[in-house]
């Protein structure tokens, strides 16, 4: 019975009109990526906003969901208009092109690999979104509306994009051999430098060091980086673009690495404190999904629990010795876990990569010494390009509308004066 069932498929893949179709169309591989990219929309709407949300007062927490969506949708139509074409479009070592300028040219049967392109210009789009709604939370609570957008447009263009393509989309820094699975630098720091050059730019809140300025709701915050947590799934194990080994070895490491950083935030605060706090724990979370973000399909389990373990400690460095350092008022913390940890990661990539380590291995040429180089230089390359760029668009969103509110405005609260309504009304 086998061999009747198995010589009718011969003969079909034989057959031109059907062989492509059957050998790189694959069903199971095109429903991993939609409910992978499904998962990362699901960070940015509701994660980011519940997370950040209660990480600030009460009177401007509307202000921050509303930021995020806004900024969201924004960047899902830029995307679509533009921001795929210029990424992943053939072009020069920065820049793709305008060929599928609003997606034309792309039929609803073209194929990326062995998914639908369609499906892949949604996933892609979904990190071009996330990305930008990660910088908020730096700048959060004085901060004008209409500001946040001007800069969100000329950021993504002139430094997500760029960014994007240099890495995954056949640029200068993937062509040097630069290891970034998911976005270490792509995403995280990228986002997380931008972020400190708007808190910089912008200054401290009023009362900043003076008088306690407290999240309102840590519920919230824990249900934000839950949704994170599960969202990120997605993130991780579906930049393999297959349900493959691969994809299960980046599951199960980011796992093993946020597992890992919980416990080493907990235990940081533990012995420097005296307590472990819930927030402690929960910012624990997304230090190791930060960090094993450019390793997840490359490094082994082990080597995943190292980095999450390092990145729980490094970001408990960065939002308490580093941030007194840089003498910032980076709201939610974004560069000292992003950047840090982002940064963190994407150096301990090169080393973990290795196959003496458990990881997957170094391409031809190449060992663990010249692969943490070529890693460092993709970091400072992100570095000063998104530092350069943000700090251009900044500067023209202040002489647009202003970058920060009035003093009064941001004594009363965000909420009331940007958007007219407030989330507590008893």
């Amino acid at each position: 019975m086998l061999k009747k069932l198995i010589f009718p498929i011969g003969l079909l893949l034989s057959c031109p009109a059907f062989a492509d179709e059957i050998l790189i169309v694959d069903k199971a591989d095109n429903a991993f990526m939609m409910i992978c990219t499904a998962l990362v929309l699901f960070m940015s709407v509701p994660g980011i906003a519940l997370f950040y949300g209660g990480l600030l007062r009460s009177k401007n927490v509307l202000s921050m969901l509303s930021q995020v969506l806004v900024s969201f949708s924004l960047i899902a139509v830029l995307w679509i208009v533009y921001g795929y074409s210029l990424a992943f479009g053939e072009g020069n070592w920065f820049f793709g092109n305008f060929e599928h300028f609003l997606l034309i040219g792309v039929g609803i049967t073209d194929i990326s690999g062995s998914i639908f392109e369609l499906i892949w210009i949604a996933f892609q789009g979904s990190f071009a979104c996330i990305t930008c709604c990660l910088i908020l939370g730096a700048f959060a609570e004085r901060i004008r509306f209409s500001a946040v957008l001007i800069f969100t447009v000329l950021w993504f263009t002139f430094s997500y994009i760029p960014m994007a393509h240099m890495v995954w989309g056949g640029g200068i820094l993937g062509d040097e051999g630069a290891l970034d699975f998911a976005g270490g630098t792509v995403v995280h720091i990228n986002a997380a430098v931008a972020g400190l050059i708007g808190a910089y730019l912008i200054k401290n809140r009023i009362g900043y060091n003076r008088e306690p300025l407290k999240p309102f709701n840590l519920p919230y915050v824990y249900l934000g980086a839950a949704i994170l947590y599960i969202g990120w799934f997605g993130f991780n194990a579906g930049s393999s673009t297959h349900a493959d080994e691969i994809a299960g070895l980046a599951f199960i490491n980011t796992v093993a690495a946020t597992a890992a950083a919980v416990l080493a935030w907990s235990v940081a605060e533990w012995v420097l404190r005296g307590k472990p706090s819930c927030l402690g724990a929960v910012s624990g979370v997304i230090a190791g999904l930060v960090g094993i973000t450019p390793a997840a399909g490359f490094v082994g389990v082990g080597g995943a629990m190292l980095i999450g373990l390092i990145c729980g400690f490094a970001g408990v460095w960065g939002v308490s010795s580093l941030k007194r350092i840089l003498k910032v008022d980076d709201t939610c913390d974004v560069f000292g876990v992003h950047g840090v940890c982002g940064i963190v990661g994407c150096l301990l990539t090169g080393i973990f990569t290795s196959e003496s380590l458990g990881g997957l291995g170094y391409s031809e040429d190449t060992n663990m010494l010249s692969q943490v180089g070529v890693q460092l230089m993709s970091i400072i390359t992100c570095v000063i390009w998104t530092s350069v760029v943000a700090f251009i668009a900044y500067k023209i969103a202040d002489l647009c509308v202003g970058l920060r509110v009035p003093e009064e405005q941001e004594r009363e609260g965000l909420d009331i004066n940007s958007h007219g309504e407030s989330a507590f009304n008893s």
